[in-house]
């Protein structure tokens, strides 16, 4: 089985323990049209790669790990598609759930998540009991305030805002709560894996503002040209798009860098070696100099 399709099981199994007959059928449907389906599953994924590489004693926590920061994640995308924030229509290819189910709903939808992101990483803690503050104070941090993704999403609503604790807190935050948790799941030091979680998640955030202009629509699964609509702060508007692909290209190289040699270092730069690729594909680069190429397809944009 894939790791996607072994986390989808694992995800509709906790979605299951959450539901009943008796509660509101609505809210149930929105909670499924916000996880399913999941795009690249990659901080999930990141949080598994980790514990493994780490040991992985009680794989049930770190899973149940690796299912809240995934929970987390699609309530960020919720409230983010919302209209006072994106007020996006599309999401991971198909109606954002404010569009399908309406805004109170939604907001319910990404509030409901958050706290079945806490339940379900509780819930399977008996074995590690002592692991599980830890953890959920990782979780926490990559969360709320001053640095997590609910600040990242906050800096929009300043008239000014710092690129770097921008990105940092809009993206990275969450990848460093996931490595960092999937290391703490295994009983293992979790500063020791923080680094590859913000180098990659930074780089995240970089090809997601290039994307954003290069991409279209189908491609990216959301609505292209949302920064500059918005006025947010962008890669690439500030350095460039070859100064954004460049830097993209230097925290994907201090990611694999900060990866120690571990019984699963080759899997885990051969995953982070894939998803680069899957950000921003060697096809739109045309004879392999980006710096000239990214000229091309900002003329052609």
């Amino acid at each position: 089985m894939s790791p996607i399709k072994h986390l989808d099981r694992a995800i509709e199994q906790a979605l299951k323990s959450h539901e009943s007959m008796k509660g509101p059928p609505s809210l149930s449907k929105a909670i499924r049209h916000a996880v399913f389906p999941g795009g690249a599953r990659i901080r999930p994924q990141l949080t598994l790669a980790v514990a493994q590489a780490c040991g992985n004693d009680d794989p049930q926590l770190s899973m149940a790990s690796a299912i809240s920061i995934e929970m987390i994640h699609c309530a960020s995308l919720v409230h983010d598609d919302l209209p006072c924030f994106d007020n996006a229509d599309m999401r991971r290819g198909q109606t954002s759930v404010h569009k399908e189910y309406g805004e109170r709903l939604a907001v319910l939808t990404g509030d409901a998540l958050i706290v079945m992101a806490y339940e379900t990483v509780a819930a399977a803690s008996r074995r590690s009991s002592h692991r599980l503050a830890p953890i959920i104070k990782t979780i926490s941090q990559g969360v709320g305030a001053p640095f997590g993704i609910i600040a990242g999403q906050s800096w929009e609503c300043e008239t000014q805002a710092n690129l770097s604790d921008y990105q940092r807190a809009k993206t990275g935050a969450l990848f460093a709560a996931a490595t960092s948790s999937g290391a703490q799941a295994a009983g293992a030091d979790a500063e020791t894996w923080r680094g590859l979680g913000e180098w990659l998640g930074e780089a995240y955030q970089i090809a997601d503002d290039i994307r954003d202009v290069l991409g279209d629509a189908q491609f990216l699964g959301k609505p292209a040209g949302q920064d500059q609509e918005h006025h947010r702060p962008s890669s690439a508007k500030e350095l460039g798009l070859n100064g954004a692909v460049e830097h993209f290209d230097l925290l994907v190289g201090k990611a694999v860098a900060s990866i120690p040699s571990c019984v699963g270092d080759k899997a885990l730069k051969k995953l982070v070696a894939f998803e680069a690729e899957r950000l921003l594909p060697s096809s739109w680069f045309e004879r392999g100099e980006r710096h000239i190429a990214i000229e091309t397809l900002r003329q052609a944009a």
